[in-house]
């Protein structure tokens, strides 16, 4: 009988050093020459590493064992760190997080975009480093992944259903999630009161692989003003058991402000294709940031599929930073790129003569012009339609050429005929707003040739992330 092939050993690295921080939220450390990403240590720890994959010019490992911690090394404050996807750099002295991101906005400046640089300006740091995001999607799913603690004590008949969030590159394996530190309350009671009415009245939660069950998708929002929105998605419609559920919601926590569901029949999770009903309360929250008409908060209108950000405290922070970027004297006519639901826009308003929003998403372009009328702001207009073709040279003739211009694009930056056309709309300043350095530094590089740049201000939007926000200010040369 042929012997079975043994599995090779695990090659193991011993007490390598941790230099620096790297993409993704993993760190960076040098091996024979070559350059190894480690999951789950910090710069500053010395540790053992396993190899999980070895490439011609770098080496992707694993930490198993901390031989020295690094003094910047903190205990995680989440019981799920290191399971769940979101939060990587948990271990990491807030600190030192923002420093590395101060470093990753000034690399990928320098070092993809070839930019000449002012002196960058001090992170805008957090001023809440946990539960700050005022939105969250939570998974049912009847494919619970289990830790390695779990696994001994599942028992013979283990739950297999899950509430929580989507294991990092397995589509079909939610971790059920206890309690989340993102987001305010009442996010983790709502949470859990689904999961346990779900138990006890035996409700489905959806197979990923399959496509079959009822509980499908929970969103949580929550405002600063203390309004909170619940929407359930659901595969398939049971009335008996929809309304059971959602008055057993409304029954325990009263003081919510919208109770939403809808039908996804689909094999994606996309809402935006979706028809939302109304179970309870109003289809909308309002959300208000200071700075609005005669000192007046801003009054914004917040749907279930409306883009807002999602750090309120910050998100205020770098509006008035981009604002103040903006250097407007009440004369001038503005473009907002990429407006969504017209925040940054009505931003402006107040001191500039007209303010331009361009959106892709008409239903966000709604949105806009519904809180613009809510705030009173009549000095602005928006247009709905694709970036790349809708400033054509009617557009411009209808609207006028741009003073100023402030574009927030998704991460994937500006489409380059969009970059293309604000070279030849040659306003005097630029405010571009990134949440993405690596496809900013791509973008500034083309406007390089006309603009040079004389402001750049990191901001922190997702403290104990990898992610940073780039506030960069052009001036025509």
């Amino acid at each position: 009988m042929p012997r079975r092939s043994q599995r090779p050993e695990p090659l193991i690295i011993p007490d390598l050093a941790i230099t620096s921080a790297g993409a993704e939220g993993k760190a960076v450390a040098r091996h024979e020459g070559m350059v190894v990403f480690v999951t789950g240590a910090v710069p500053g720890d010395v540790a053992d590493v396993q190899v999980v994959k070895k490439k011609s010019n770098f080496i992707e490992a694993i930490a198993t064992r901390i031989v020295s911690p690094s003094p910047d090394r903190v205990r995680p404050f989440c019981q799920h760190f290191g399971t769940c996807g979101g939060c990587k750099w948990q271990h990491l002295d807030y600190v030192k997080q923002t420093q590395y991101k101060q470093q990753q906005v000034v690399d990928n400046l320098q070092r993809l975009g070839g930019l000449e640089l002012p002196t960058v300006s001090p992170i805008l740091t957090s001023p809440s480093s946990t539960h700050y995001r005022n939105k969250l999607e939570f998974t049912f799913s009847n494919s619970r992944w289990f830790t390695r603690d779990e696994i001994g004590t599942l028992g013979d008949t283990p739950d297999r259903n899950a509430l929580g969030f989507h294991i990092p590159r397995r589509f079909d394996r939610v971790l059920d999630i206890h309690t989340c530190h993102l987001q305010p309350e009442p996010s983790n009671s709502i949470r859990n009161f689904f999961r346990e009415h779900a138990r006890t009245h035996g409700l489905s939660f959806y197979d990923q692989r399959e496509h079959v069950g009822f509980l499908r998708t929970l969103l949580i929002r929550t405002t600063t003003t203390g309004e909170c929105m619940v929407l359930l998605s659901v595969g398939h419609e049971d009335v008996e058991a929809r309304e059971r559920l959602l008055s057993a919601l409304v029954d325990r926590f009263p003081e919510l402000t919208s109770v939403l569901w809808t039908v996804n029949p689909k094999k994606n999770d996309t809402i935006y294709d979706l028809d939302i009903h109304v179970f309870h309360g109003r289809d909308h929250l309002i959300e208000e940031l200071p700075d609005g008409p005669g000192g007046r908060p801003l009054k914004f209108r917040i749907g279930p599929k409306t883009f807002f950000q999602t750090n309120p405290e910050q998100t205020i922070a770098m509006y008035r930073l981009t604002r103040d970027l903006a250097d407007l004297t009440g004369e001038e006519n503005v473009y907002d790129l990429y407006c969504g639901a017209g925040s940054i826009t009505l931003y402006l308003a107040a001191k500039a003569k007209h303010v331009v929003g361009v959106e892709l998403v008409p239903e966000s372009v709604a949105d806009a012009r519904v809180n613009a009328e809510l705030n009173g702001i009549s000095n602005v207009s928006f247009n709905s339609g694709d970036m790349k073709t809708v400033m054509d040279a009617a557009f411009v003739q209808r609207n006028g050429r741009p003073d100023v211009v402030v574009t927030d694009p998704p991460r994937a930056g500006m489409d380059e005929p969009v970059v293309r056309h604000l070279l030849e709309l040659a306003p005097k300043r630029i405010v571009y707003v990134s949440c993405n350095p690596a496809t900013q530094a791509r973008d500034l590089a083309i406007l390089n040739h006309r603009y040079i740049i004389d402001h750049v201000q990191p901001v922190d939007m997702f403290p104990h992330t990898y992610h940073v926000e780039n506030v960069v200010r052009l001036v025509k040369r």
